[in-house]
């Protein structure tokens, strides 16, 4: 994990689409695109990509930073990183 701009303060600067990863001491936990956020709450759903599910995201308990959106490539489905 790196800090600078790219670390989340709270999910209210997040919106449907923002590709993030969640850590928990010092390890990658989740990472994937936001799909819903309760900013009042500091909750926010991702589709995670490292399981395939979809995760809450409780911001008092992980360590949140945007992260590049990540691109689909037409009939591989998986995520690609950004040309």
């Amino acid at each position: 994990m790196t800090n600078g701009d790219g670390v989340v303060v709270g999910s209210h600067e997040l919106v449907s689409g923002d590709a993030v990863e969640a850590y928990s001491g010092g390890g990658l936990v989740h990472r994937g695109p936001v799909v819903d956020a309760i900013p009042d709450c500091g909750l926010l759903w991702i589709l995670d990509t490292l399981t395939g599910s979809r995760q809450l995201i409780d911001m008092s308990e992980f360590d949140v930073l945007r992260i590049p959106s990540p691109t689909v490539k037409p009939g591989i489905g998986r995520f690609l990183p950004k040309p």
